[in-house]
Order: C-alpha cells, then sequence, then structure tokens
C-alpha cells in the first residue's frame, strides 16, 4: 500500500507550464505502480508537448512491455520515448529542439526503482534528507571533478544547463538506481523548479512537519512561489505503507 500526491505550478515568473507529472498506484504493464515527472524544455508551447509526450509514451510503452526486470522495463521505455520525441520534432518546425528531463520511479515491496535523465531529482526523506538521483548538468559535472562546491554550483550562471535529456540526441541514457525504503521514509520527486528554490533542509523540515501529504506538497509549493517561483514547480511525494 502507498499513499501518494501529486502537484504543479505555474510558478510565478513562466507564462506555460512545461512540468507534467504521472501518478498510478495500478499496474502499468508489469510495474506494479508508477511516478513519473517531466520537465520540458523547448520554444513556445514545445517543451509542454515534450513532457506530456513523453510521460505518454513511456506508459503506453510499459503497458505493453514483455519484459519481467523492472529496469529494462524502464530503459526501453525512455528510450522508445527519446526516438519519438526526436521524430516529431524532426516533422514539425515548431517543436525544434524540444525535449524534457524525466525522473521515473517503481515501488516494489520495500524496493525503490528509479530511472532518471537530467535533473529533476528523487530524494528520500526521513530525519535527512538523501538525493538518490544525479543530476545531469553542466555544473554537477564541475562538482564531481572537484572544481566547483556545492554553495557555489548552487548560485552558478549555468546551473540550469543540463547535459542529458529525453530528445536532446539520437541515443539517450538513463540512470538506474534501486533503493530500500525503510519506515517513515518519504519519496520526492520534483523538477529544479523546487530545488533551485528551497534548500534541501527548508524541504525536509516541511516533511517532516505536520500535516497530510496534499498538505505537504502544497507548502513546498508555496515556499517556492514565495522565495521567487521563478519556474514551473512540480512535486510528487509517496509514502510507503506497511
Amino acid at each position: 500500500m502507498l499513499k501518494t500526491f501529486s502537484i504543479t505550478d505555474i510558478g510565478r515568473k513562466r507564462k506555460q507550464n512545461q512540468d507534467y507529472v504521472f501518478t498510478s498506484q495500478r499496474a502499468i504493464g508489469n510495474l506494479p505502480n508508477l511516478f513519473i515527472v517531466a520537465d520540458g524544455m523547448g520554444g513556445h508551447k514545445a517543451g509542454e508537448y515534450a513532457s506530456k509526450y513523453t510521460v505518454e509514451t513511456i506508459c503506453n510503452c510499459i503497458e505493453r512491455s514483455f519484459e519481467k526486470n523492472p529496469t529494462l522495463i524502464l530503459q526501453k521505455a525512455i528510450e522508445l520515448a527519446n526516438t519519438h520525441i526526436r521524430k516529431r520534432a524532426s516533422e514539425d518546425v515548431s517543436l525544434e529542439g524540444m525535449g524534457t528531463t524525466v525522473v521515473a520511479a517503481t515501488c516494489l515491496g520495500k524496493y525503490l526503482q528509479v530511472a532518471n535523465v537530467g535533473d529533476s531529482r528523487l530524494y528520500i526523506v526521513n530525519k535527512e534528507i538523501r538525493q538518490i538521483t544525479r543530476d545531469h548538468s553542466k555544473v554537477e559535472e564541475l562538482v564531481r571533478v572537484g572544481v566547483l562546491d556545492r554553495e557555489a554550483a548552487r548560485n552558478h550562471p549555468e546551473k540550469n544547463i543540463i547535459t542529458r535529456a529525453v530528445g536532446a540526441n539520437d541515443e539517450v541514457e538513463a540512470d538506474f538506481f534501486t533503493v530500500e525504503l525503510a519506515e517513515g521514509d518519504i519519496v520526492l520527486m520534483c523538477s529544479d523548479g523546487l530545488t533551485n528554490m528551497l534548500e534541501d533542509e527548508e524541504i525536509r523540515d516541511i516533511l517532516n512537519g505536520e500535516g497530510e501529504l496534499e498538505e505537504k506538497a502544497r507548502k513546498l509549493i508555496e515556499a517556492a512561489n514565495v522565495h521567487g517561483g521563478k519556474d514551473n514547480i512540480a512535486v510528487i511525494l509517496i509514502e510507503p505503507l506497511a
């Protein structure tokens, strides 16, 4: 059993919401449940189209898949979405250059299987907050090789330049993670519209505060907007139940 809540918000600066979320506590194909955050990019309407179309393609592929291994199911679905996005962009000049991040997860008993492309994130929050995914971004690469520290990276002018996205290249490479869940864990999936506005500790404090999942999710959105709301914001919260 799972408790979940999802929400997106346009923020305070953007004219369109290019974030898209999908949640299903029911089985999709051979996956017992499925959760996805996608943050689209591109010109007028292209980013909005990319995120929605990518999520729909992933869901359709998973629904039809005969694979049993959850990693392979997610991998093939993301690869197919990449192919479809590239094809659509080549057919319609208004969609040229579109792409999207994707972070997807499925809960398999006490384990969470995660796939990630781009800089949308998945965290496990309990007494501490732990980022499971690794950003595919130019700045994150500089942090990994020791050129930048975390504090400098947070305010770096190129922090939003991502190095991987669905639709960016003919082939896409996703990262995969398997996480064992513990009692009291809350899974947070989000776009960078949240994490660029709030420090990890602020997110942790909200999720450890009073209220049901819906209230906590809305508090995250409100806090991101109070801090400037410079981008669209997407949040999925998952609470595994014993």
